[in-house]
């Protein structure tokens, strides 16, 4: 009778708690674009635009008002608010369901139009 032999099957590189190759910052929240909104022109096509501190204005909500509503820190808001990072689908739809709009109203793939000129 043949001895059986055990094989190691290939296995998937363990799953990462800090930032990735890509830019995510590990924390799920979203991907952080070095340089913010200076970057070079595939920078621009990767941006996700947002009204988050327009909404916040108009409601007297504070970044860590926000923050602490989101779960997030409230550093993430600003680097939201200023293009730094991308959101996660997850907290896209949270920042939206906590101002009470749908997710396209605060955010686009495309710069809103100013508001006054």
């Amino acid at each position: 009778m043949a001895e059986a032999h055990e094989t190691e099957e290939p296995t998937a590189p363990p799953l990462r708690n800090g930032p990735s190759e890509a830019g995510d910052d590990g924390s799920g929240t979203g991907t952080r674009h070095k340089g913010g909104s200076r970057g070079g022109a595939g920078a621009d096509a990767e941006r996700i635009h947002n009204r988050i501190a327009v909404l916040r204005a108009e409601r007297g909500v504070s970044r860590r008002q926000l923050a602490e509503a989101l779960g997030v820190h409230y550093q993430t808001v600003g680097y939201l608010e200023r293009g730094e990072y991308n959101p996660s689908l997850h907290l896209a739809l949270r920042i939206a369901k906590y101002f009470g709009v749908p997710a396209e109203v605060v955010f686009s793939t495309e710069p809103f139009p100013r508001i006054g000129g």
